[in-house]
């Protein structure tokens, strides 16, 4: 298994809501700070947004809101719920450390939005 193992993806209606999930092996995650980010087609990876253990949340400009990040210390995950999503929220979703480092980008989890 890798550092980092994203799912709960899929085909979602413009305006409707994903819950991702991120399993982060237990050693990064009890000493680094873990973001999500994103890559669109032909678009370099995006910050998405990351949440530290007292829960302090930082996110991407785009995020507007509709996004929010949460964690399970206990499980190692990190979970980001999308609401109010945009076609322009299409793109696999990923985590990765801060600032991501290019050996860890895992498989992702396709987002589409899309009628």
């Amino acid at each position: 298994q890798g550092e980092f193992v994203e799912f709960g993806g899929g085909l979602v209606p413009p305006g409707g809501s994903l819950r991702l999930s991120c399993t982060v092996s237990a050693s990064i995650f009890s000493s680094m700070a873990v973001a999500w980010y994103r890559q669109a087609p032909g678009k370099q990876h995006e910050f998405v947004g990351t949440i530290d253990s007292d829960g302090f949340t930082v996110v991407g400009n785009f995020v507007k809101g509709r996004f929010t990040l949460s964690r399970d210390t206990a499980k190692n995950t990190l979970f980001l719920q999308m609401d109010s999503l945009k076609p322009e929220d299409t793109a696999v979703y990923y985590c990765n450390v801060v600032p991501p480092r290019d050996t860890s980008w895992g498989q992702g989890t396709q987002v589409t939005v899309s009628s």
